[in-house]
């Protein structure tokens, strides 16, 4: 079953096209990772299927899945990591979309939030600041912030950028036993190698773009260039 379909789509700014004709689908299940030059316009991607910025042209469609059912975990900055709550004020905030209306959070809430803290082994954490947590453990706590928002499809950008080798494959080994449990994964990353080894589907943004399996990317001129060309710098 189809759970994204962007037709078509143009993006920019004002009288800056980033990308042109773009058209891909996103299958329940799915694991798509968006790769490409920087100023290619991932981001730019990312926020459209967010529904933060709309296309100069196209359409991005979402059978069956509201937009407030979307998780999302975005490139923190400096300031968002300065962040002065506790870490079960952080995950519960990604409950806000199931308030509608309500004040104050459910036990209902808190009980969803409690639970993704124990299955990113963060519940440990709960009381404590999150601006004193370390870079890894603040993205456990992002990553459980966006499942409160969903249980169906979680996009990521860039959420190992800043992470030491062992933390990293950590994350990578997270988001893939979500992926596992069936929640429909679309993840930028510059991290080629490891979009190979994890995704279903890649994306390729650039002077070029490209859709397909991971297998057929590989199998690509576009794909055989970058991924050797990463291998190279390994």
């Amino acid at each position: 079953m189809e759970e994204l379909i962007a037709k078509d789509l143009t993006l920019g700014y004002d009288n800056s096209i980033l990308i042109k004709d773009l058209s891909f689908t996103l299958e329940e299940g799915d694991y798509l990772c968006i790769v490409g030059e920087n100023g290619a316009g991932k981001s730019t991607l990312m926020r459209t299927l967010l529904g933060l910025q709309k296309p100069i042209s196209g359409t991005v469609e979402m059978p069956g899945i509201n937009a407030t059912e979307v998780g999302y975990l975005p490139q923190q900055t400096k300031v968002q990591r300065d962040f002065p709550a506790s870490v079960k004020e952080v995950v519960l905030s990604g409950c806000q979309s199931r308030l509608k209306g309500r004040l104050f959070y459910s036990k209902e809430d808190k009980k969803l939030a409690m639970d993704n803290m124990v299955r990113l082994g963060i519940d440990d954490l709960a009381n404590n600041c999150y601006r004193d947590l370390s870079g890894g453990q603040q993205q456990r706590v992002l990553l459980a912030r966006a499942l409160c928002a969903t249980k169906k499809m979680l996009l990521l950008d860039e959420p190992v950028a800043g992470l030491d080798p062992k933390v990293t494959l950590e994350m990578y080994d997270i988001i893939k036993q979500l992926n596992n449990e069936g929640i429909s994964i679309i993840m930028i990353s510059h991290d080629i190698l490891s979009c190979v080894r994890y995704a279903k589907h890649i994306l390729h943004i650039g002077s070029k773009i490209y859709y397909g399996t991971t297998e057929e990317y590989l199998a690509s001129d576009l794909g055989e260039i970058y991924v050797k060309g990463s291998e190279a710098h390994e």
